[in-house]
């Protein structure tokens, strides 16, 4: 079933993802998402992809060359706040996701910050199509995510339920501060 967050999303992604489709990974990370994303829209769709670290950037790129047959993607290193400079201004996504905290295996003081997540995801939600769907995972446990958390959820739950269905899934019985996901769809 759903064994963390990173499954959960995956199968949300694969339910609301299709070829041809335009998606953002707005925290890239090691490419994770970026190649699933990818997979899906094939050759017929795009997929934007965001990240502050040029590590980031770097690890991405190399594991979309070796591992997708596509070439749909677009990769900027900047901060996910600034998407707007990098991105079509007339460009809807059928979906996004952001990753929050650090680059796993990476440097720990190297993190998303809470002001620049609500301006990214302000940013995100009016490009989304109809039914499109907005995840954002919330790691809590490394100093500075519970503070991210917390904005990001006061965000989310003060969007107008006329426009947008907000939910959250959190595992109750895990230790050590299993992350949330926001699940954000636009009606």
């Amino acid at each position: 079933m759903f064994q963390n967050i990173v499954t959960l999303s995956h199968h949300i992604i694969k339910e609301k993802v299709h070829k041809g489709a335009h998606v953002l990974d707005a925290t890239v990370g090691k490419g994770n998402d970026t190649l699933l994303l990818s997979q899906l829209v094939k050759d017929e769709g795009s997929v934007y992809g965001f990240d502050l670290q040029a590590d980031a950037i770097a690890i991405t790129q190399k594991r979309l060359e070796t591992e997708s047959k596509y070439k749909n993607i677009k990769l900027f290193h900047a901060d996910h706040s600034q998407m707007d400079k990098y991105l079509p201004k007339d460009l809807t996504l059928q979906f996004a996701i952001f990753n929050l905290g650090y680059l796993p295996s990476g440097d720990k003081e190297i993190i998303t910050k809470a002001e620049t997540t609500a301006k990214a995801i302000e940013a995100t939600l009016p490009r989304l199509n109809k039914d499109g769907v907005l995840a954002i995972a919330s790691y809590i446990g490394h100093p500075g995510g519970m503070e991210e958390f917390l904005k990001v959820e006061l965000l989310v739950e003060s969007l107008d339920q006329k426009r947008y269905n907000v939910g959250m899934f959190q595992f109750l019985n895990q230790k050590n501060n299993p992350p949330r996901l926001f699940v954000i769809e636009r009606r």
